[in-house]
């Protein structure tokens, strides 16, 4: 039977600071949504994201796109927004983000997600935490 409790939304910005990654949904085209693994880290207060594969990432063309983003944390599935980042100082504050949260554990992936064609897909993660979204389940 499932479980009648609502999922603990995440409580700010500083949750997600502790999280190794969370879930990111992004809604294509044709309304259906896809979902994938994302890094975070958080400088200045803000959540910060990259695409891994760089400005070619699906994901990152969609969201450059206008689509509709959610993140899930903790079982919950809030409504979220992407902005691009371009200021060169702040892209080098989320690298150096990105270095002192996952390089001990994942030092070759750090490495390529810092460098300045990954570093040009920073964007700012704003999660609205007030409300849910329901993402209807994939077929089997």
């Amino acid at each position: 039977m499932p479980s009648t409790a609502r999922p603990r939304e995440p409580q700010g910005v500083n949750e997600l600071s502790e999280r190794s990654e969370i879930v990111m949904w992004v809604r294509r085209a044709d309304g259906s949504w896809s979902s994938r693994p994302i890094w975070v880290v958080v400088t200045g207060g803000d959540a910060y994201v990259r695409a891994a594969f760089g400005a070619r990432s699906a994901w990152h063309r969609e969201v450059r796109g206008g689509a509709q983003v959610a993140v899930q944390v903790d079982g919950a599935i809030l409504p979220a927004r992407l902005e691009a980042v371009s200021d060169p100082e702040l892209v080098e504050r989320v690298s150096a983000c990105y270095r002192a949260k996952y390089a001990l554990s994942w030092p070759g992936p750090v490495e390529a997600i810092v460098i300045s064609e990954i570093a040009a897909t920073t964007m700012r993660l704003r999660v609205e935490t007030a409300s849910q979204i329901e993402i209807p389940e994939l077929p089997a």
